[in-house]
């Protein structure tokens, strides 16, 4: 990084002091400004870009701690260093805990605040250099896992890439195993909020009488056990995304409260009555019709076309063929790496069964079936004996087992064709919540 890279804007009341400085860092090479007031700085940063704020404590109007906390409230990567005159460690003190660089008293040692300046650079440097590897890591971890050419994929990516650099609520719709998480990992990964938080939650997973206090958190004493104030997960999700999973399955008391705060931004913790200001964007997906459910009266009209602004739709696996196969060797190498396996690929004949399957669990079925065979090969390359799929020539032999065993190992399969959402599985049942949760705990299946 060259010193012409390196904008430094000088405030101070004192000509003296602005024009000294200003002369020795252009003589240094910097670019270089000059304010006499905290007003005319905040005029000159909304103007252009300064790295560095070179600003005194003491000055007429807003003084130099209050221009620091503008700054850091609205251009948190701008570094401010202080000058003052009135040395006192508690005004350094806080003015490191509002978020200065340094400080420096008057008189200025030039070679002093030279130094304080280097360090400022090599600070920004490893900033912009962890930023770039952070955006590259980003990229390989939010759209490089949408694996697949066919035309159903790349018009996704296309709306992805058209959507995430807005703040539009986005509704991803398709069934289970698809890939809706992801999709909405991507387009938070590709938007302006990506150093936030993508904050999930699972609208099916959890149980309704949690889902209030998952949501907006609670004060302390707020109920029996809360011994501490905890954060909701819209609290946590400030300033990033907040990704619904499973949204046709929250309760309708529930929709109203998400209904007020999408409106409004702004919500009460449990036990509370301080209202707090939240900006975050909402995606939201599904597996249900919610358009029926709007009609059947089981989901608001006004929060379904709040939150149904961009859809995109997800292709089932069934539905694009041609991606079974990349998919497949995609995850076979992220696998063999996890597990330090020796095998290259697959024989035709396991493709060709690949091939042949439906794949009712989509993406994530796929994915759970080259592990389970990874985990099992014995050669070099998975065939198809290795696949834990029906036999195309008609049904596995039946294996013997007990009412028990083969309820927990439905219950089970069950739970991860839905991904673990205890509503859709229970529908698929045929059982109500309260009895799937009681058989989940009694088998001890994990959700």
């Amino acid at each position: 990084m060259e010193t012409s890279d390196i904008g430094i804007l000088i405030v101070d009341d004192e000509f003296s002091v602005r024009d000294s400085l200003d002369a020795w860092f252009s003589a240094d090479g910097f670019r270089t400004g000059t304010a006499a007031s905290a007003d005319e700085a905040l005029a000159a940063l909304d103007r252009g870009k300064w790295e560095i704020v070179l600003t005194d404590i003491k000055m007429p109007g807003m003084d130099g701690m209050a221009l620091l906390r503008r700054i850091k409230s609205t251009t948190p990567d701008t570094v401010v260093i202080m000058i003052t005159a009135f040395a006192a460690v508690d005004t350094a003190i806080q003015a490191l805990k509002d978020g200065a660089f340094d400080y420096i008293c008057k008189p200025i040692d030039p070679d002093e605040l030279t130094h304080i300046v280097r360090n400022v650079m090599d600070a920004i440097r490893l900033r912009n250099e962890n930023r770039e590897l952070r955006e590259g890591i980003d990229r390989l971890a939010a759209v490089d896992e949408i694996v697949g050419g066919s035309a159903a994929i790349r018009n996704m990516i296309r709306l992805i890439g058209e959507v995430a650099p807005t703040d539009s609520t986005v509704m991803i719709r398709g069934e289970s195993g698809t890939g809706k998480e992801l999709a909405a990992r991507a387009i938070h990964m590709n938007s302006r909020r990506k150093y936030f938080s993508l904050v999930t939650v699972n609208c099916g997973a959890i149980a309704e009488t949690l889902l209030e206090d998952e949501l907006f958190g609670h004060e302390k004493g707020a109920f029996t056990g809360a011994q501490y104030l905890r954060k909701g997960k819209l609290e946590t999700a400030d300033r990033g995304t907040i990704f619904f999973d499973e949204i046709g399955d929250i309760p309708p008391r529930m929709q109203i409260d998400i209904l007020r705060v999408i409106e409004t931004k702004r919500f009460t913790r449990l036990g509370g009555d301080k209202e707090i200001g939240v900006d975050f964007r909402i995606i939201s997906a599904t597996n249900r019709d919610l358009e029926q459910m709007v009609k059947d009266g089981t989901f608001r009209e006004d929060l379904y076309y709040r939150l149904n602004v961009f859809r995109i739709d997800l292709p089932a696996l069934r539905d694009r063929a041609e991606d079974i196969e990349p998919i497949a060797r995609y995850w076979l190498g992220r696998l063999v790496e996890q597990m330090n396996k020796p095998v290259e690929g697959f024989t035709e004949q396991a493709l060709a069964r690949l091939a042949a399957h439906p794949w009712p669990g989509n993406v994530r079925e796929l994915r759970n079936v080259i592990e389970r065979a990874l985990v099992s090969a014995r050669g070099r390359r998975i065939d198809a004996a290795d696949l834990s799929l029906p036999a195309t020539g008609g049904p596995a032999a039946p294996t013997l087992m007990s009412i028990a065993d083969m309820e927990k190992v439905h219950i089970e399969h069950v739970l991860r064709q839905v991904d673990w959402n205890i509503s859709r599985a229970a529908e698929v049942l045929e059982i109500d919540r309260a009895t799937l949760y009681n058989k989940i705990k009694k088998y001890g299946l994990r959700t």
